[in-house]
This record gives structure tokens, sequence and C-alpha cells, in this order.
């Protein structure tokens, strides 16, 4: 085979494979977009915290295996809001997540004095 012939070849190859890669991305791009759209679908049916919590543990048991996400559901959840709020612990009488008064949803009891 001539040297001529190798490099056709090669690139040939190369450039297949690299379209169908950027195809398979796009695929992968509208598909992401459109699960997201589906979240944003089911928070606006959600009434409350309550039901946002509902609303996205649905969606992610629905789409969990399509979006082979590394993350377990309520990991997700917690990385969203930070890591520090605990959704069990949280209560609409809080007023941390809208940065009014972080005091009350980050108490820390070690923080307490010894008199």
């Amino acid at each position: 085979m001539s040297e001529d012939k190798y490099s056709e070849i090669k690139d040939m190859v190369l450039a297949h494979i690299q379209a169908l890669f950027e195809e398979m991305e796009k695929e992968i791009a509208i598909s992401h977009q459109e699960k997201y759209t589906l979240l944003e679908d089911a928070f606006e049916n959600a009434s409350d915290e309550d039901e946002l919590k509902v609303a996205f543990d649905q969606w992610y048991k629905d789409h969990t295996e399509e979006l082979a996400l590394e993350y377990e559901g309520d990991d997700l959840w917690d990385q969203a809001l930070g890591g520090e709020i605990s959704f069990d612990g949280y209560s609409a009488d809080n007023e941390g997540l809208d940065g009014d008064d972080d005091s009350s949803v980050f108490e820390d009891d070690d923080d307490e004095d010894d008199d």
C-alpha cells in the first residue's frame, strides 16, 4: 500500500468517526434538553417545597437509566441546594434558600458558648 493511499484511508476513517461522534453529541444534547424541559414542566406543577422534591424524585426515577448519571437523586438534590440543607430538615418557615436569613437553616450546635 502506498503512503498516499494509507494517509487517504486513515483520514477518511477518522473523518467518518468524527462525524459520527458529532452527530451523537447533537442527539445527546437534544435528549438532555428534552429531559431538562420535562423537569421544568414538573416543577411548574408543584405548589410548594415538598411537591418540588416529589416532582424531582419522580423525574429522576423516570429518566435515571437514560441519563446514566453518576449520582443518586438525593445526592443531586443536596448538591443543587449547596450540600448543606437536608430536605428532611427544611420547612417552609426557613428562609435560608432565598438568602434572607441563613441562620435559621444553618444552625451549628458546635458554636454554642460554654459559659
